[in-house]
């Protein structure tokens, strides 16, 4: 049985880095999809695809082929092209799983909504105390004028 022959267009026109950099975040993604509870490896892989889109914006800008496209060429630079207009897409399911992973937003300002941080929340329907380890039960050493 003959294995199906691999055809990266992409990389036979832009060669070199632009290949390196989307095979690393390839492997990172396919370490994101294997370990499913790792929230390290979610945010490597998110980090690196928005990096890859500068990067890729940067390559084809100066690497674009100007003269005598052969068929093969403007395939390879096409699809270099459609997989750079799809990586923003890609980056917001990536975030999406990042979210569902119990991933944060590192960076809370006011126009993105309000801050996640409820460690000092308490809702007003519980019964419970907030614990204050300094805090003496009343009647227990002291009288009713604090000493």
């Amino acid at each position: 049985m003959e294995l199906p022959a691999v055809n990266l267009k992409g990389c036979i026109v832009f060669s070199g880095s632009y290949a390196w950099a989307n095979f690393t975040i390839l492997a990172l993604g396919v370490w994101a999809v294997a370990q499913r509870d790792s929230i390290d490896a979610i945010s490597m892989f998110l980090c690196g695809l928005l990096a890859t889109i500068f990067l890729d914006i940067v390559h084809i800008s100066i690497f674009y082929p100007r003269g005598n496209l052969t068929d093969t060429v403007r395939f390879g630079a096409g699809m270099a092209i459609l997989s750079l207009l799809l990586k923003p897409l890609s980056c917001c399911f990536i975030y999406h799983m990042y979210r569902e992973r119990g991933g944060e937003l590192l960076v809370h300002t006011g126009f993105l909504g309000s801050s996640q941080d409820r460690s000092a929340y308490q809702t007003i329907d519980s019964p419970e105390t907030p614990a204050d380890p300094f805090a003496v039960p009343e009647g227990r050493g002291q009288d009713a004028r604090g000493y």
